[in-house]
């Protein structure tokens, strides 16, 4: 099962606010997206993250409050360095604008898709959670296992005030049922 709920800003941005329809990412994923899925998944004991990112995953979720923390850290990826959008500086800040937040929503919906085949194909499986946030100074991908009474995102989504959110969730629908943190209509893959 595939669940992808997306905030209201978010929606309205990619313009998509009656249905599931994504347009794709502009000219496919950004090479250093995929060459960071070239490197694949991995578990790691109780932790799912980059085959180039569990170092250490033996002490998780140290200095994290819970695996998912742990997880998310790991595997965060600040979108505009991969994906060429405009970037300006205003009083020594980045901005980027609603074109800009558009592209990165793009890629990172993109690079949750490819994260979601990976995870997949992994033993034993378990449901993944995608989130992508974009808002005006950067956009950021990040993943993690669904586990009760763990969550990485809050459950309202509209409630990140000036953040454009979407959450791509992968499992079976049994246990995506299981975690009532998990908004939005579900999807069949």
């Amino acid at each position: 099962m595939l669940r992808v709920t997306m905030n209201d800003s978010a929606a309205g941005l990619l313009g998509v606010p009656g249905g599931p329809a994504l347009p794709a990412s502009p000219g496919g994923l950004a090479s250093g997206l995929r060459e960071r899925v070239a490197q694949g998944l991995v578990r790691r004991g109780e932790v799912l993250g980059w085959a180039v990112s569990t170092d250490g995953a033996e002490r998780a979720p140290a200095p994290f409050h819970d695996l998912t923390g742990w997880e998310c850290d790991r595997s965060s990826v600040h979108l505009e360095d991969f994906v060429p959008v405009e970037v300006v500086t205003v009083d020594h800040a980045p901005v980027i604008g609603d074109d800009g937040q558009r592209v990165l929503l793009l890629h990172g919906v993109a690079l949750a898709l490819e994260v979601v085949r990976l995870a997949r194909a992994l033993h034993p499986r378990g449901p993944v959670r995608c989130v992508v946030t974009a808002n005006e100074t950067s956009a950021t991908f990040r993943f993690h296992q669904i586990r009760p009474g763990e969550s990485w995102n809050a459950a309202d989504l509209d409630g990140y005030a000036g953040d454009k959110v979407i959450v791509v969730d992968q499992g079976p629908f049994a246990a995506l049922q299981e975690h009532p943190d998990v908004p939005g209509a579900a999807y069949d893959s």
